[in-house]
């Protein structure tokens, strides 16, 4: 994925753009997609803005601990009308813990997704294939993530969203942690259970056919924005399968194959 695209966006359009995003995301409030004001966006573009919105949580005093890729699943590429993954970033104030309550009064449209994360124990960079993130990774686990895009009526376009940062709210690590080659994660089986029902069923394979080709992505996404994936990172791959909706009194379980589960409830 190149992001050597012409720029149509001055720096000034860039930042205002961000603090557009953040307002959306700290108050949660929902807007219109970026692209109904800027229609000539470029994917490049849409990282300067995820870029500088990244920057002002760090200057709030947030830390980047590690990234995510997203739509990189057939199911939620056709849920969500694209057919391009994407990458966005993870901070300490995005996590949360397993077997309890999160809180969504302050999301607007809360979804969950059951994902395999990893965990780095080396740095990585540049273009580098799935066997690669497999040697650099110390261990892969089972984590949730809720989503929250912040446009309004959950619909929005490829730039849009990745300026939103992927639509990243929060995050919950769980489950077993292993070794990468412990498992075939192409056929990890996943079941996400909405209040005790089946709600969705995967494997890892939905994920560009093996998880770690999600995350070789994400390292090359992050080389053309000049960045690297540092070790200690924690990852996720993105969802194997579509997102649920939650509200408050939700439960979710994701049970995954050999790697345990994880269950959260929701609330006000």
């Amino acid at each position: 994925m190149s992001l050597d695209n012409p720029k149509t966006l001055n720096d000034e359009a860039i930042i205002r753009l961000a603090e557009r995003v953040e307002t959306a995301q700290r108050y949660a409030t929902p807007i219109h997609k970026l692209t109904q004001d800027y229609p000539d966006m470029t994917l490049s573009e849409a990282y300067r803005v995820q870029t500088a919105l990244r920057r002002s949580y760090e200057a709030r005093g947030q830390r980047v601990i590690g990234w995510k890729a997203g739509l990189t699943s057939k199911p939620k590429m056709a849920q969500m009308g694209v057919s391009t993954p994407g990458v966005g970033f993870l901070t300490d104030a995005m996590e949360r813990p397993a077997n309890r309550k999160i809180t969504v009064s302050d999301l607007i449209h809360p979804r969950v997704e059951a994902e395999i994360a990893f965990v780095t124990k080396s740095e990585l960079s540049g273009k580098v294939t799935a066997e690669q993130v497999m040697a650099a990774t110390d261990y892969v686990q089972p984590a949730l993530e809720v989503i929250d895009s912040r446009f309004s009526g959950f619909k929005f376009d490829l730039e849009s969203v990745i300026a939103d940062n992927s639509s990243s709210a929060r995050y919950v690590p769980g489950g077993r942690m292993i070794r990468p080659d412990a498992l075939d994660l192409r056929t990890v089986g996943v079941v996400l259970e909405h209040n005790g029902e089946i709600a969705q069923i995967g494997a890892g394979a939905e994920v560009l056919g093996h998880p770690a080709e999600a995350i070789a992505m994400l390292v090359g996404v992050l080389d053309d924005m000049g960045e690297v994936l540092p070790a200690g990172s924690f990852v996720m791959a993105g969802a194997i399968t579509a997102a649920v909706a939650v509200k408050p009194g939700d439960t979710i379980t994701a049970r995954f194959y050999e790697m345990g589960s994880i269950t959260v409830t929701f609330t006000e």
